[in-house]
């Protein structure tokens, strides 16, 4: 089912239910798309709306960890990837020691493989992604210590 044909489907959902707002979001190789419906009834919305606010807040705190030490940051949105090839070892694991200029990770993106080089000598403390996960711009990969 397309996308489009989703939403159109959930407006229909959420008229039948009497639900005046959705946010739907659907993630693709190089970026997010989002869409906010929102129907014409009134009475509802304030209760959907402080649910929703609340939801938010609870998925901003699962959302964004605590991170102890230098979060090393993806440059661009692509998909990260742990190894040079599938089946290969991992760049780095916890607990690796890092060099500055070692490849720790690389970044598809647009087709191009792109290295993700440490900026600074030290120990691999936490991997904050997993292996083929899409990734946003300036979103901590991995945190060296």
């Amino acid at each position: 089912m397309s996308f489009r044909a989703t939403v159109e489907s959930m407006s229909k959902i959420m008229d039948d239910m009497g639900i005046t707002e959705l946010n739907l979001e659907r993630q693709f190789l190089f970026g997010v798309y989002r869409k906010h419906i929102h129907l014409s009834k009134q009475q509802v919305a304030t209760t959907v709306a402080v649910a929703a606010t609340d939801a938010k807040q609870e998925n901003n705190k699962q959302t964004k960890p605590v991170i102890n030490g230098y979060a090393l940051k993806s440059p661009m949105v692509g998909v990260v990837y742990l190894a040079p090839e599938p089946g290969a070892d991992t760049f780095v694991s916890v607990g690796s020691a890092v060099k500055a200029g070692d490849t720790v990770a690389l970044v598809e993106a647009m087709k191009t493989f792109n290295p993700i080089k440490s900026d600074k000598d030290g120990v691999v403390k936490e991997i904050l992604v997993t292996d083929g996960a899409a990734v946003e711009f300036d979103q901590p990969l991995i945190v060296i210590e």
